[in-house]
Formats: C-alpha cells, structure tokens, sequence
C-alpha cells in the first residue's frame, strides 16, 4: 500500500528526492514519516508531517538538510535530501497509519517496502 522510490548513489553534499506514493483510502487523514535503517544498525525516526502538512518534525540529525512535504491530492510524501552525508547512508522506510506525529516506529501501521540511499564520501 505505500510504494516508495527515488533512493540511489550520491556524492557527499549531493541531493536526492524520495518520493512514497500511497493507495490508502484514508491517505490524507494520517500522518506520513520517514524512518531510516543504516547498516547494522536500528531503525530511526528521520521527518514526519501531518495530515495536513502544517506541521512537520525532523531529527536532529537531518533537521536544516531534509524538507518532508506531502501532495494529499496525489496521496504521495516525499522527502528532499539536501547536503547529504556518507553517514545518510540507509535503507529509507515511508509509514504512516497513525493520526499524531511520533518518533516511534510502533506507532505506524503501514510501511513501505523501502528504498536505499547510499552517499559515498
């Protein structure tokens, strides 16, 4: 039910645009969020944003170098990738499913079969 894209090689300091299209009815009732997995590590809360796209969060991490928006009509989140570093480096996950932005993977019901970003120092 969410399909994302846009993930690939880059350059330190390059940019890309994740792009997770979803086929949820209820698509612009729920909060959408990026969660990544570097290698060998956990998964990680990177930018959430509400049904509405008023309200946004990001980690600390990312907070200055990605914008997450969302298109409602076209029931798609993206996430611009800006300044990107070697330690982006991850399989990115969308999810969503949850009508409050959290940090907590838990929280989201759905998820995105993921698409990996790799930044090469």
């Amino acid at each position: 039910q969410l399909q994302a894209s846009g993930g690939g090689l880059v350059q330190a300091g390059g940019s890309l645009r994740l792009s997770c299209a979803a086929s949820l009815r209820t698509f612009g009732s729920y909060v959408m969020a990026w969660f990544r997995q570097p290698p060998g590590k956990e998964r990680e809360f990177v930018a959430a944003v509400a049904w509405d796209g008023t309200t946004t969060a990001y980690a600390d991490s990312v907070k200055g170098r990605f914008t997450i928006s969302r298109d409602n009509a076209k029931n798609t989140v993206y996430l611009q990738m800006n300044s990107l570093k070697p330690e982006d480096t991850a399989v990115y996950y969308c999810a969503t499913g949850t009508r409050r932005i959290s940090t907590y993977s838990r929280e989201y019901d759905y998820w995105g079969q993921g698409t990996l970003v790799t930044v090469s120092s």
